[in-house]
């Protein structure tokens, strides 16, 4: 049975409309999703080693700072399911890519309004954290969103399909690969912020403060949130949300 509450302590106006690319929306403060000691928030799903067995140690925490080695495709997930809100998260890459992806660009993402099974990779949403596209949407097994041009996309079941940023030039599957014609990040090493405001069906994505990608008629339009593992050493924190003034928390 799914339990709803309202939070009034944590409700937070968005200003939604007339978003562009120089605005992140305003906000009340904050409040922690990871707790910056530990992943006691989250479950844990590695490939091969399925819920909560995480040996190898792929995700650590140390000074405030989630270590994802990249070297196991996995992510770490709520164990809650949230709808309209907004949330916040800093990432840098380390220097580490492994296979399947060695060599080739750093890959990693957020994955939310997650359902259905644990797996590698679950129907959801994508925040596309990539060296050179990060800001894409990627739509998982069935997900689909209506882009800002207009067009409908459904990615196949087992199977993903891109939405790319806005502005975004040539892209190369390489190790380091900056973006020619729209670049948006920060140099390798530095902190990055990436930016996710969802309301009803509708969903905006901001990368180190701009705007990047929009869509409306999401399916799912709630769920969990994941971070993932995926062949590239990635480290996150500040890891921040708040619901918005009709928000819904769900366990």
């Amino acid at each position: 049975m799914i339990r709803i509450a309202v939070r009034s302590s944590l409700i937070a106006f968005v200003a939604i409309a007339g978003l562009n690319a120089a605005d992140v929306p305003a906000h009340r403060p904050t409040t922690p999703l990871f707790n910056g000691k530990d992943l006691s928030n989250f479950d844990i799903f590695l490939r091969s080693k399925g819920l909560n067995n995480d040996p190898e140690h792929v995700f650590t925490v140390e000074n405030g700072v989630i270590h994802v080695s990249g070297k196991e495709f996995g992510y770490f997930i709520t164990r809650d399911e949230y709808a309209d809100y907004y949330l916040s998260a800093e990432f840098k890459w380390g220097e580490g890519t492994y296979a399947p992806r060695e060599g080739h660009a750093r890959d990693s993402g957020i994955l939310y309004h997650i359902v259905g099974d644990q797996k590698v990779w679950p129907t959801s949403i994508e925040l596309q954290i990539q060296e050179g596209a990060t800001g894409d949407v990627w739509l998982t097994d069935g997900a689909s969103l209506r882009s800002k041009t207009g067009e409908k996309k459904t990615g196949p079941a087992g199977k993903a399909v891109p939405i790319d940023r806005f502005g975004k030039g040539p892209w190369k599957d390489v190790t380091g690969y900056r973006d020619p014609a729209g670049d948006i990040e920060k140099p390798h090493g530095e902190w990055n912020t990436v930016e996710l405001v969802v309301q009803g069906d509708h969903i905006w994505q901001f990368v180190n403060g701009k705007l990047m990608n929009e869509g409306s008629e999401a399916y799912p339009s709630r769920g969990k949130i994941l971070f993932q593992s995926e062949g590239a050493e990635i480290y996150f924190r500040n890891i921040r949300m708040a619901p918005l003034e009709t928000a819904t928390h769900s366990r």
